[in-house]
């Protein structure tokens, strides 16, 4: 399933809050999870958001803009957040940030945030997508899935070296979808923490 927003649409941000709340109360903890931890009961524990990227170029700082606004309007509600300025998640920590968000947050719904390249037309759409986030698949690399949520800012337009995603994005445009972005998911899961239900395994 995959919903869109662009930037200059009025109601991105209620769209992208109501998308976003409807994929996390269908997150289901996976099976493999239960069984290994025999735990026969649906858990769910406080949402991760992983902000992939890097400061050093405009084009790749959807993530860590977005995840330091997000640590700034989450504050008081449960959640996890990795990837800011201050300590930015690049798409080559993914490998090991994925074995130890499987570690550490087992029954926790993952949802991804990164820059993307596209179409010339896409470029200020916001996607929403209920399948796990490919870091690196713009640039042709192979760097492994991570998330159960992915939220894609197409900031540039695609091309063969993919300078624009690099050199000439407009800050401005990328601040823009982290406000909508980071607005988005702070409301979400202000609404996920007051119905969520963490049940313990040891009954």
């Amino acid at each position: 399933m995959e919903y869109a927003f662009h930037i200059y649409n009025k109601l991105a941000t209620d769209g992208l809050i109501m998308a976003t709340e409807k994929l996390l109360k269908d997150w289901k903890t996976p099976s493999a999870v239960r069984k290994a931890s025999a735990c026969p009961i649906q858990r769910i524990d406080a949402p991760v958001i992983v902000c992939v990227g890097s400061d050093l170029a405009i084009g790749d700082s959807l993530g860590p803009i977005t995840g330091s606004m997000l640590k700034y309007k989450t504050q008081g509600i449960p959640a996890f957040i990795y990837g800011t300025l201050a300590s930015p998640v690049t798409a080559k920590e993914i490998k090991y940030l994925r074995a130890f968000l499987k570690e550490t947050h087992p029954y926790s719904p993952v949802i991804a945030v990164d820059a993307a390249v596209g179409a010339e037309g896409d470029i200020g759409l916001i996607k929403l997508l209920d399948t796990p986030l490919y870091p690196g698949a713009g640039a042709n690399k192979r760097l492994g899935a991570i998330g159960d949520i992915s939220i894609l800012g197409i900031v540039a337009e695609k091309s063969v070296a993919n300078y624009g995603l690099l050199n000439t994005t407009r800050l401005n445009l990328v601040y823009t979808m982290s406000e909508i972005v980071s607005e988005a998911l702070a409301e979400s899961l202000r609404g996920a923490s007051s119905t969520r239900i963490s049940m313990p395994c040891s009954l």
